[in-house]
C-alpha cells in the first residue's frame, strides 16, 4: 500500500464590489482562481467564503462571510469541526481594502503558528513582519485608490453639470431615453401640473388627477405625494439643474442652462421653487416630534473620545466609531480610527458595555437635574427669517416682470438663498432643543425604558448630559475585564 498524501485543509474567499449581472459570475471566477491556485500549491479547499455585491471599502457595510471566516480561522476549524490551516484569494484587495479589516485578518490567521496564505501570485507567509507590513501598505494604498476614483467621478460629474450633459442612469418623466427630446404626453402632463401649481391649485388633488387618468412614472407605478412634488420641483424642467442639492451656475450666477428641451421657462420654474420652498420646515415625524436626519446608527457614536496619549502627552481625542465585530458579547465595537484614517487605532472597547454604563450614568444625572433644564421658546431668527423671504419673494417677482435684468437678479437671489437655508437650519435645531429639554423633565427613565424613544431621541438626552466620553487605553495588551473606571465623563454644567 502506498503512503497516505497529506491534506492540507484550507478555505477559498471570493468578493466582488458589484455584480451587475446579478449572476455571481464574478466571485465564481475568483474561485476557480483559487481552486487553480491550491492545486498548485498542493493544498485543500474545504470551504468556499463568497461574499458578493459588497464593498470592502466602505465604513459600516458588514460582510457576513468575512466575519465568519476570520472567526472561524482564530479557531483553526469550521463550525462543523473541519480543520482550516490557511486562506487563498486572487488578491488581497479581495480581502480587504481598510487597514483594520486586514489587521483582524491577520490576527486570526497568525493567531496559532504554521498557517497558510497564499494569493494568485503564491504563498506569502504573513508571520513576517515585512510581509505583513507589505499587505498593510497595499491596503492602504487600495483604500487611497478609491479614494481617487470616487473624487474624479466626482469632478466628472460636476463637469458634465457645467456644460449642460445629462448625466446616467434612466430616462427622467417627460423625455425621451436619449435624456433630451420631449416625450409628448408625458411633458404635457408635467407642464399643465407645473402651471396650476403656480396657479394655486393643491398637489394632493393634481395628484388625485393624475392618479384617476392613469398616468404612471417610468416604473410603470402610481404616482405618490413626494415623488410627483420632486417631479414639479426639478429645475430640469425649465432646461437647469442641480448637483449636490445646488443650482449648477457659470461665473456670473447664472444657472447653466442644460442640452435637453425644456417644458417650462425658468421663470415658471423659479415660481414653483419659491412656493414649495415657504413651505420648508423642520421634518415632523408621525408623533410630532421633530426628526433629527442626521442620527447615526449607534448610541455613542461622536460622543466617545480616544484618550490614548500620543509621545507628546497630548491625547489623541480622535472620535471612536462602531464596527461589527459578531465575535464580540453585544455584537459592536467602539474603535479609534486608524493613523490612515485619522486617529491613533490604539483603543477599542465592548460597544455594548459601554452603552449600558453610559445610560445608567446618564439617566442618574438627569434625574438630578429635572426641573432645572429651560429653552427659551422664541427663536431670534424669526424676523431676519420672514424679512429675508419677503425680500426674496418682491426680487423674484421684480425680475419676472422684467424689472430687473439676469444678472442682478441670480447673484443677490443665491445670496438670499444661501442665509435662508441657514436660517431655517437655526430654526429646526432650536426645536429640537425645546424637544429635548422637554424630555429632559418628568420621569426621564421610564420614558426611555419604555420604548416610546427612538434612537435620535436617546442621543438627544445624552447630549443634554454629555460634551463627551474620554475612554482610557486599557494597557497591557491583549482583553481584559471590563473597567468603567477607564471612562471619563465629560459632564455639561
Amino acid at each position: 500500500m502506498g503512503e497516505a498524501v497529506s491534506v492540507i485543509p484550507v478555505v477559498s474567499y471570493a468578493r466582488i464590489f458589484v455584480d451587475t449581472a446579478r449572476d455571481g459570475h464574478g466571485v465564481e471566477d475568483q474561485h476557480k482562481v483559487n481552486a487553480e491556485t491550491a492545486v498548485r500549491l498542493g493544498w485543500t479547499i474545504v470551504h468556499r467564503y463568497t461574499d458578493n455585491d459588497l464593498s470592502a471599502a466602505k465604513a459600516g457595510v458588514l460582510r457576513p462571510d468575512f466575519e465568519t471566516m476570520v472567526k472561524s480561522l482564530k479557531a483553526g476549524h469550521l463550525p462543523d469541526g473541519q480543520p482550516v490551516r490557511g486562506v487563498i484569494v486572487v488578491a488581497d484587495d479581495r480581502l480587504a481594502r481598510r487597514a483594520g479589516d486586514y489587521e483582524r485578518f491577520v490576527d486570526a490567521l497568525t493567531y496559532e503558528e504554521g498557517r497558510l496564505y497564499a494569493d494568485a501570485k503564491g504563498s506569502k507567509n504573513l508571520y513576517s513582519e515585512d510581509v505583513e507590513s507589505m499587505g498593510l501598505f497595499g491596503v492602504v494604498i487600495s483604500k487611497m485608490e478609491v479614494r481617487k476614483m470616487q473624487r474624479r467621478a466626482r469632478r466628472s460629474h460636476r463637469a458634465r453639470a457645467e456644460m449642460g450633459i445629462p448625466v446616467g442612469g434612466k430616462r427622467p418623466f417627460g423625455w425621451q431615453v436619449d435624456k433630451l427630446t420631449l416625450e409628448p404626453e408625458e411633458a404635457a402632463w408635467l407642464a399643465k401640473g407645473a402651471r396650476e401649481v403656480i396657479a394655486g391649485r393643491s398637489m394632493h388633488s393634481i395628484l388625485r388627477e393624475w392618479r384617476d387618468a392613469d398616468v404612471r412614472t417610468i416604473n410603470g407605478k402610481a404616482w405618490a405625494s413626494r415623488s410627483l412634488k420632486l417631479a414639479m420641483w426639478n429645475p430640469r424642467l425649465c432646461g437647469w439643474r442641480k448637483h449636490n442639492g445646488e443650482l449648477v451656475r457659470d461665473a456670473n450666477g447664472v444657472p447653466v442652462v442644460g442640452r435637453w428641451e425644456p417644458i417650462i421657462t425658468s421663470k415658471e420654474w423659479m415660481a414653483i421653487d419659491a412656493i414649495f420652498s415657504a413651505r420648508v420646515g423642520p421634518r415632523v415625524k408621525a408623533d410630532g416630534t421633530v426628526a433629527d436626519y442626521r442620527t447615526p446608527s449607534y448610541l455613542l457614536t461622536g460622543i466617545l473620545r480616544c484618550g490614548k496619549p500620543g509621545g507628546d502627552g497630548r491625547i489623541c481625542n480622535s472620535p471612536l466609531r462602531a464596527a461589527v465585530r459578531p465575535d464580540l458579547s453585544g455584537g459592536y465595537l467602539y474603535q479609534c480610527p486608524s493613523r490612515e484614517m485619522g486617529g491613533c487605532g490604539g483603543t477599542g472597547r465592548n460597544g455594548a458595555k459601554i452603552d449600558e454604563f453610559i445610560t445608567e450614568a446618564v439617566l442618574s444625572k438627569l434625574e438630578e437635574r429635572v426641573g432645572a433644564v429651560q429653552v427659551d421658546k422664541r427663536w431670534a431668527g424669526e424676523g431676519e427669517l420672514d424679512r429675508l423671504t419677503r425680500k426674496q419673494r418682491k426680487l423674484l417677482q421684480a425680475w419676472q416682470e422684467d424689472q430687473i435684468s439676469d444678472e442682478l437678479f441670480f447673484p443677490e437671489n443665491q445670496r438670499m438663498e444661501s442665509r435662508v437655508k441657514q436660517l431655517r437650519e437655526d430654526r429646526t435645531r432650536h426645536v429640537l432643543n425645546q424637544q429635548r429639554a422637554a424630555e429632559v423633565t418628568g420621569d426621564v427613565r421610564g420614558r426611555w425604558n419604555s420604548g416610546r424613544l427612538d434612537l435620535a431621541q436617546k442621543r438627544a438626552l445624552i447630549r443634554e448630559a454629555l460634551h463627551a466620553v474620554v475612554v482610557l487605553p486599557v494597557g497591557g495588551g491583549g482583553r481584559r475585564p471590563f473597567n468603567p473606571d477607564l471612562l471619563v465623563p465629560k459632564w455639561r454644567d
